[in-house]
């Protein structure tokens, strides 16, 4: 054969081998298709079903076309049942020699031609696995011709397992109730050092001027501002337990009257604006300094501060029974149960402005009520960093109260931290809302136990939240 004859029958061979395959791509257009698809999760196992339309698939000749469905994304990709379908002689020259050796394997749903249905109800369980969330079910159908050679190839997107949206609880917030009047106070102990048996105030004996100036610093920090208008000043005095009651009922009277002279003195306050007591012996404070102390008899002394017996009566019995514990209690505790508590208590005016609160929240948030730090997180993007750090200061503020833990914790709750929600729920009070986030705390948790109870109590509270939060506890459960 010459050279020329050769190329030519190359190049026949050629046209008619790519004409072969268009043949057959031109044949799998629009010849297989599925309809209902779907994906669904069941605890630790997906299943995947579908109809496959059939009739337009043929296998004529020696042909054999084998379809398989693929879960697959970026991550990885698995195959699940094939179906094959074959014509004739195709058909029983797999089968005479291993139902295995078919194109699929021994898994496949294997059909000669012409037995093939129109429509096959197709459905597979397989094990879930974390990265199918969100893979797509690709359908791919190979055309096969003899020597198990694949002639044609076409795969098309069919279906997609959905990644379960995640959970983001709704939560109840609650407005705290108008303060019509914002009461506020500050408190704090002066030792002032008088001379013995005396109650005449000397500013300069001692450390008697840092402790006059800690009283006038705090009177002055509210005296100043503008926003607040000083309502008392409250002054109660102390004497420690040495020498007699009586006598002590004298000093420490006078001594509180001594200091409020001196007060009144500085600001000429109006009569009545300063109001005194006194206590004779601060037998509390030295209980509480035992009860921390490592005294040798500490449980005996403490046994004789509980006692009904007279006070001079108890102090002798303690120095007399116990003198070297008695030696460290004058020392050590005795000039602090010498001192004067005081008690400034102001009001601050209301605040009707967002854009002014927001300001004051910013430099003197201790003026704003709960109310008002509600109505700026109200003006704020729910969600944004300023509308989470209203409800940090309110809770910073106000430590103790329930609507303000309650608030915090729907903020920790929202960033998924159960730990620290625990936290403040613990100080959140019983009511529905509370019940509620302790709910939406223990379902972040998986304690599905707790969470439905919980849940189920909020729902019967007239919480309207809790019946998506039940829906999401049943989808948890099964996974």
């Amino acid at each position: 054969m010459n050279s020329f004859l050769k190329r030519y029958t190359v190049f026949a061979f050629a046209a008619l081998l790519l004409a072969t395959q268009a043949k057959a791509n031109h044949e799998m257009q629009d010849s297989l298709t599925a309809s209902r698809v779907t994906l669904k999760r069941d605890g630790s196992y997906l299943t995947v079903s579908m109809t496959l339309h059939l009739d337009g698939a043929e296998a004529k000749g020696d042909r054999a076309i084998l379809l398989t469905p693929l879960l697959e994304n970026e991550e990885a990709n698995k195959a699940l049942r094939p179906v094959g379908i074959y014509s004739r002689s195709r058909y029983y020259h797999y089968a005479r020699r291993d139902k295995e050796r078919m194109l699929g394997g021994a898994d496949e749903l294997s059909y000669k031609d012409k037995d093939k249905p129109d429509t096959l109800a197709y459905r597979v369980i397989i094990p879930y696995e974390p990265w199918m969330d969100g893979a797509s079910l690709t359908l791919l159908r190979q055309d096969y011709g003899c020597c198990d050679k694949v002639i044609a190839e076409q795969s098309q997107t069919i279906g997609r397992f959905a990644r379960r949206a995640e959970f983001v609880p709704q939560l109840a917030y609650v407005q705290p109730e108008v303060e019509r009047v914002k009461v506020r106070a500050l408190a704090g102990t002066a030792y002032i050092d008088f001379r013995v048996n005396r109650t005449e105030i000397r500013p300069d004996y001692r450390n008697n001027r840092r402790e006059l100036d800690k009283i006038i610093a705090t009177i002055d920090s509210v005296r100043a501002d503008k926003d607040i208008t000083v309502t008392s000043l409250s002054i109660k005095g102390y004497a420690s337990p040495e020498g007699s009651y009586a006598g002590n009922a004298r000093l420490a009277a006078g001594r509180t009257e001594a200091l409020k002279e001196y007060v009144s003195g500085l600001y000429h306050f109006d009569a009545g604006f300063i109001r005194t007591s006194s206590e004779p012996e601060d037998w509390e404070g030295l209980r509480r300094y035992v009860e921390k102390s490592g005294l040798a008899h500490k449980q005996e002394i403490l046994a004789l501060i509980d006692s009904g017996e007279e006070p001079d009566r108890k102090e002798r019995r303690i120095r007399s029974a116990y003198p070297e514990d008695y030696r460290i209690l004058l020392r050590d505790c005795y000039p602090a149960l010498r001192h004067s508590d005081y008690r400034i208590e102001y009001t601050i005016r209301s605040f009707t402005d967002v854009e002014e609160m927001r300001r004051v929240m910013r430099t003197q948030p201790q003026k704003l009520s709960l109310q008002e730090l509600f109505l700026v997180a109200q003006d704020c993007e729910p969600g944004s960093r300023e509308f989470d750090e209203v409800f940090d200061i309110a809770v910073r503020m106000y430590p103790d109260d329930p609507v303000a833990n309650l608030n915090a914790a729907n903020i920790a709750l929202r960033h998924k931290d159960p730990k620290t929600a625990r936290r403040y729920l613990a100080k959140a009070g019983d009511t529905p809302q509370a019940v509620y986030a302790r709910g939406i705390c223990a379902l972040l948790e998986k304690n599905y136990a707790e969470a439905e109870t919980l849940l189920k109590q909020a729902q019967a509270q007239g919480i309207a939240e809790a019946d998506a939060a039940l829906k999401e506890l049943e989808l948890m459960k099964q996974e």
